[in-house]
């Protein structure tokens, strides 16, 4: 198993590797990343425009050796331009599916929230149980399959938010951020005279990487961790700040996501440590806020800190 793991924590740090090529100071946001890809995930990336969550979501692609089609949302966009339709062959005489985009072991949905509530419920069916049905029939999805998803902040016009059932499918949501000064400056020296992605190379293969999840889930996960994990999630329903808490769904992402985040730091079981460094873009996106005129301002984000804070982190116990 250690040989194993060593192996696995070295494709996955190629991938980061990689990434970190055209996006440049920010690994921690790339290893996260990572392990939305390495749980079976999808990723949602959200900030302001210009930060580079398009250029993270293609690196990743490129990163990889997948099919990888883009999807460009619009106020105007129609389900049937991402899902496909069905059409009548003349010459066959029969009726024959035309696929959209969303069939692609990767897909970009690059700023999915300036489609319309109805044109974002096409991705549910696809992004839960790898699928999609269109007049009746169930086609499958490639696999591995991943949504990387970018939408800027709500505040901004001509946006929709997303619907809580969507952003619970998202395993993952991370903000990338503005880089530092240091930062900035090596972005401009990189880009002077062509942008790194166009020399970017996969590091891996399909083959890889589904090996890479699968040794995910050979991770040990103490009983002690999945007992923290239940109560941290339980605390989000019990809050008064909180309308709606995490799902049983987001257990399993933190129970996923927790043992990728220890294979890509080399180790064959969970550390608490694991799971605190996860609870926040794992479970934040999933909690509906109370407005009340003492906690308007309070996001789930704020709210998740406090609870890391008041539940208690289990102590060690021998394997």
């Amino acid at each position: 198993m250690a040989q194993s793991i060593v192996e696995a924590q070295s494709k996955a740090k190629a991938i980061v590797d990689n990434v970190e090529q055209v996006i440049i100071g920010k690994r921690d946001m790339i290893e996260l990343a990572v392990i939305a890809l390495l749980s079976r995930g999808h990723l949602l990336i959200e900030d302001a425009p210009g930060v580079g969550k398009t250029m993270l979501a293609r690196s990743l692609a490129k990163s990889l050796d997948c099919s990888f089609k883009r999807i460009q949302f619009t106020p105007d966009m129609l389900p049937s331009d991402i899902t496909g339709v069905s059409f009548y062959n003349q010459k066959a005489g029969d009726f024959e599916f035309r696929s959209g985009p969303i069939m692609a072991q990767i897909v970009l949905a690059d700023e999915i929230n300036r489609a319309t509530p109805k044109v974002q419920s096409a991705l549910l069916e696809c992004m839960e149980e790898g699928q999609i049905t269109v007049d009746g029939v169930t086609h499958k999805m490639p696999t591995p399959f991943h949504v990387l998803a970018t939408q800027n902040p709500i505040e901004y016009e001509g946006t929709f938010p997303l619907p809580e059932t969507q952003l619970d499918r998202f395993i993952l949501r991370i903000s990338i951020g503005y880089p530092s000064v240091a930062d900035e400056i090596s972005i401009m020296n990189h880009q002077q005279y062509h942008h790194p992605i166009e020399q970017l190379k996969h590091v891996i293969t399909t083959g890889e990487m589904e090996n890479l999840q699968n040794a995910v889930r050979d991770i040990f996960v103490d009983e002690l961790i999945k007992e923290y994990i239940a109560r941290l999630v339980t605390a989000t329903r019990d809050n008064a700040l909180i309308f709606l808490g995490a799902s049983p769904r987001g257990s399993l992402s933190l129970f996923r996501t927790a043992q990728a985040r220890a294979l890509i730091h080399g180790r064959d079981f969970v550390l608490p440590d694991d799971v605190k460094a996860l609870a926040i873009p794992v479970l934040a996106h999933r909690l509906i806020p109370r407005i009340t005129d003492s906690s308007h301002d309070r996001s789930g984000k704020d709210i998740m800190h406090q609870i890391l804070e008041l539940v208690p982190v289990p102590g060690a116990q021998a394997r």
